[in-house]
């Protein structure tokens, strides 16, 4: 048996040494792969140590051998717009790559609303998915994973999918509007390159070469390479690996509470939807289970049915007629569940919800749909449900491996450079056209340090592409939570404020989308809007046209006895309340900084701005909330105002 084994091993070893003497490309290039044109266009890999190795490329042959190490690289020369091609790369072995497409390459990053994916809109976007036939718009998502160890040579996989029919699907919204509109304007192959991860700060996105200023964050980086230091510095869990024991009362009892022949005794009246802490529940972390019977009608019955069941906060799992029908382990997304065929029957059907929440408020999200429908019939959700308490969660205390507080908790995904060492690094040669960014969600509780990171994070990819002009556009976070209609202090408006600052930067571009977001969603769906309106900075920053590419920005201001009076950049065809009413979301504050509403005016390309209640103005702030109630100034292009506080 042991000799056995040896032979096995040995055979591996062998199998293995002839795979790392492969040639072998990046992931990234591969079927489907659109390079960017009018540039020098790099092709590189792995082969075995001095390896000769061969590129066939547009009728001509390329050649060069792999370093000591087994690397390789070869430029090849600019090429106009075009395709399809095929490459072959030739050494021991031989790889053949198709449909490469030359045009313009964009790199699209962020969190959450750059990550959404069209297939989570299929609603709002249900045509613009059926009819998608662009085959000469390609995405690529990179896979999620972090390296705070250092930069990774390749990526961990991923594919080349089209903008034709279901393969649509996973793109990212917002770039693939933003491609779209460009694709109609110059018919020019375009890929996105989709490395954006929810719920991540920009300090993980930084490359090292941004960080040069920050001897902290260069210390931190350095610290993380020491893979002992990291193990001490995470959360412990006990070492207990058995299954956890179930405690939630509906799971464990003679019958589950989702059975349709479970009889609920004892359960009380609660409202769908709404949070179960507004409700009569204090302060509960833990499982509470909701119970009605929903009459379904005839027509109904055998169609295919959807339901949709707004969001809930945090998790769900959706029972009908005692089968699951649907689960959802996080707040964020919709929730929109196929049927299954046969399962509804006419008049009585049991549906039961186990919602587990593990912070804040738990329920339902009010202002959104709650429906079971199918193409000839629908029924509402909405009203008044029973529910029963399941489990309990006792608050948790977080421990390490010593019995000091650890200096830092390390979460790989939060920390610096992390995601750009396995997201990006990997095809830092590769030439792009542009950056799209969405992303600050994360970082909202901090506006004091964002105009300085993005800096950071500019600078930082400009110089490891090696393109020191390389157009960015970004977008300023949207309105958000609940509507002011006060004067009030918001952290989302400070950061609304930081991101306008970075506009300093040269080169760089800001969607406003003050307009687009929802109160109670911070995945808004009018994903399209932001999509084009970075379009028409891109048009404008990486293409060269004269157009009005952003509504009007902050420029300055002037104190003529009690008025204000406001200047802006990008004022287009003129200045307009988009509403066609007096302006509103302006707010005047003397010395004291105690702001009340102001009357404003629109007078050629600047607004005037004053109060009877405020003799001597040092103050102005427009639409300064975390969700103003109505900001109405546009440009006569039809784009927002981006909110501003005087300096």
């Amino acid at each position: 048996m042991n000799k056995l084994k040896v032979l096995l091993i040995a055979l591996f070893l062998i199998q293995s040494s002839g795979l790392i003497g492969q040639v072998r490309l990046p992931k990234l290039i591969s079927d489907g792969v659109v390079l960017q044109r009018d540039t020098k266009i790099p092709v590189w890999g792995w082969a075995s140590p001095n390896e000769k190795v061969t590129v066939q490329f547009n009728t001509k042959n390329y050649k060069t051998t792999a370093s000591n190490e087994g690397k390789w690289e070869l430029i090849l020369p600019k090429m106009k717009a075009g395709g399809p091609y095929t490459m072959t790369v030739s050494g021991k072995n031989s790889i053949e790559i198709k449909d490469i497409l030359i045009g313009d390459v964009w790199l699209c990053s962020g969190q959450s609303n750059m990550e959404h994916q069209l297939f989570r809109h299929d609603v709002i976007y249900a045509n613009e998915i059926a009819t998608a036939n662009y085959p000469e718009i390609r995405h690529y998502k990179v896979p999620k994973t972090t390296s705070i160890s250092g930069e990774k040579d390749d990526l961990e996989g991923g594919n080349w999918q089209k903008a034709v029919g279901e393969e649509v699907n996973p793109f990212s919204v917002v770039s693939y509007f933003f491609a779209k509109k460009i694709y109609e304007k110059y018919h020019i192959p375009i890929g996105l390159i989709n490395a954006s991860v929810g719920g991540t700060p920009i300090e993980a996105w930084i490359p090292k070469e941004g960080y040069m200023a920050y001897p902290d964050i260069l210390k931190i980086i350095e610290e993380n390479k020491d893979t002992a230091f990291v193990n001490s510095q995470k959360r412990t869990f006990p070492s207990d690996t058995s299954v956890p024991k179930i405690t939630d009362k509906g799971l464990i009892g003679e019958k589950p509470w989702y059975a349709v022949d479970f009889v609920p005794k004892n359960w009380r009246r609660i409202n769908i939807p709404g949070y179960w802490e507004d409700q009569g529940i204090k302060d509960l972390n833990g499982v509470v289970w909701y119970r009605k019977n929903i009459e379904i009608p005839e027509s109904m019955v055998g169609e295919k049915a959807r339901v949709f069941f707004g969001r809930i906060v945090d998790a769900d799992e959706l029972y009908i007629n005692g089968e699951l029908v649907g689960n959802t382990t996080y707040q964020y997304p919709q929730r929109r569940y196929a049927v299954p065929e046969n399962l509804l029957k006419v008049g009585k059907n049991t549906f039961v919800i186990r919602v587990t929440n593990n912070s804040g408020k738990g329920g339902f999200v009010s202002d959104k749909p709650y429906y079971i429908f199918t193409e000839k019939d629908t029924v509402d959700l909405k009203g008044y449900w029973n529910y029963k308490v399941g489990d309990v969660f006792k608050p948790s205390e977080f421990k390490n491996n010593t019995n000091e507080k650890p200096t830092r908790r390390i979460n790989p995904q939060n920390e610096p450079t992390s995601l750009h060492n396995a997201m990006v690094a990997p095809y830092t040669r590769f030439a792009l056209k542009g950056i799209l960014w969405y992303q600050g969600e994360s970082n909202s509780g901090q506006p004091e340090k964002y105009k300085s990171y993005m800096d950071a994070l500019i600078t930082g990819w400009r110089q490891v592409f090696n393109q020191p002009e390389l157009p960015f556009i970004y977008a300023q976070l949207p309105n958000f939570m609940e509507v002011s209609y006060l004067p009030t202090e918001s952290s989302w408006a400070e950061f609304r404020a930081a991101q306008l600052k970075a506009l300093s930067i040269p080169n760089t571009a800001m969607t406003v989308n003050i307009d687009l977001g929802e109160w109670n969603d911070i995945h808004p769906e009018n994903k399209k809007d932001v999509g084009e309106r970075m379009a028409l900075a891109g048009l404008k920053l990486a293409y060269n046209q004269d157009l009005v590419y952003s509504g009007p920005l902050y420029k300055g201001y002037e104190i003529k006895e009690n008025k204000v009076i406001i200047s802006f950049n990008h004022v287009g065809s003129g200045l307009i309340p988009n509403d066609g009413e007096a302006l509103s979301e302006f707010a005047i504050a003397g010395k004291d900084k105690k702001f009340v509403w102001a009357k404003a005016k629109i007078e050629g390309d600047k607004v005037i701005v004053w109060s009877d209640d405020i003799e001597t103005p040092q103050y102005v702030r427009y639409a300064w909330a975390d969700n103003p109630d109505n900001p109405n100034l546009y440009n006569k292009e039809g784009l927002p105002a981006s909110p501003f506080e005087t300096n």
